[in-house]
């Protein structure tokens, strides 16, 4: 079975469903240090803390009273993260230097995937102390700051994915596809980029739903965040709305249309990861497995 790391790598890219919601999922930005694709998987991580402090305060705009708290809980997410999970991820990929040996399955990669998705409930699991006495202590203005990234954020998705005509926006999510292809395996055949096409053509134009998605998730977690504002529950009850909401949003909040568009888009872009995985030529393999392989040292030594 692949490992976690690599499937969720493809699987980032060749689909469009996203990630639960952003705030929510903050712990996993630990882990996107060593999925992001950078050559310098080290140095990334070992920055991480930096990028993550960053990354939320574009969001939530930190006032000086909250910017200690949320550098200590980042700094106590990243040392867990760094002593319980690199090992195993190490692990996960050298597993996957062997299985990239042999044809994968779509039930293979689908399985993967959902152990990507365990293991990022895990750090959410662990950073949800932490995301509690973050919601608490957010001021009014703040979650308005937040509606307006969110806002802006949606307004880059449509510019990005609603833009074009159906060729134009196929090209642009092939190149897409390409790119991370690429990443993984080097150079390919015309020959095999013209299979590629074809398969990206075939998938649905999914992005209006993708769209729609992310501004459930986005006005669920707001109203969550400003009936705490309201309601100002003790930290136990504050606590148990986080976890309610993080597992609605596997549901996406009983939205039986979103639900049934995400379902689909993951499965269509399973089938395309496999594809891609399954024509690849002995080189090609050889190219990711060497990747894999410094992934390996790298998640050793940081662990370490």
């Amino acid at each position: 079975m692949l490992s976690g790391d690599f499937a969720k790598g493809m699987m980032k890219n060749f689909t469009t469903q996203p990630y639960l919601s952003r705030l929510i999922k903050i712990g996993i930005l630990a882990t996107a240090c060593l999925l992001a694709g950078c050559t310098a998987v080290r140095l990334g991580y070992s920055n991480g803390e930096t990028v993550v402090y960053w990354w939320l305060n574009s969001y939530v705009d930190f006032e000086s009273g909250q910017q200690p708290m949320v550098k200590r809980n980042i700094a106590r997410l990243f040392d867990w993260h760094r002593k319980t999970q690199l090992e195993e991820y190490a692990r996960l990929m050298m597993r996957a230097e062997q299985q990239l040996q042999g044809v994968m399955t779509v039930a293979e990669v689908s399985a993967d995937f959902e152990l990507v998705q365990q293991r990022s409930m895990a750090v959410i699991e662990k950073a949800a102390p932490e995301l509690t006495d973050l919601a608490l202590s957010l001021q009014p203005h703040q979650i308005s700051h937040i509606e307006k990234k969110f806002q802006a954020n949606n307004e880059k998705y449509r510019k990005e994915f609603l833009h074009g005509n159906v060729e134009e926006r196929q090209l642009a999510r092939y190149k897409q596809v390409m790119k991370h292809a690429e990443y993984w395996f080097g150079d390919f055949s015309r020959e095999q980029e013209a299979k590629i096409r074809a398969a990206v053509n075939t998938r649905a134009l999914d992005d209006e739903a993708g769209l729609a998605k992310r501004m459930r998730r986005q006005q669920e977690l707001i109203a969550m965040l400003k009936k705490m504002q309201a309601e100002k529950p003790d930290r136990d009850t504050a606590m148990r709305m986080i976890s309610e909401h993080v597992a609605a949003s596997k549901s996406y909040f009983g939205d039986a249309m979103l639900r049934a568009a995400s379902d689909n888009a993951r499965e269509s872009g399973i089938a395309l990861a496999t594809m891609i995985i399954n024509m690849t030529t002995p080189e090609q393999k050889a190219f990711a497995m060497e990747r894999l392989k410094r992934w390996t040292e790298d998640c050793r030594k940081l662990a370490s």
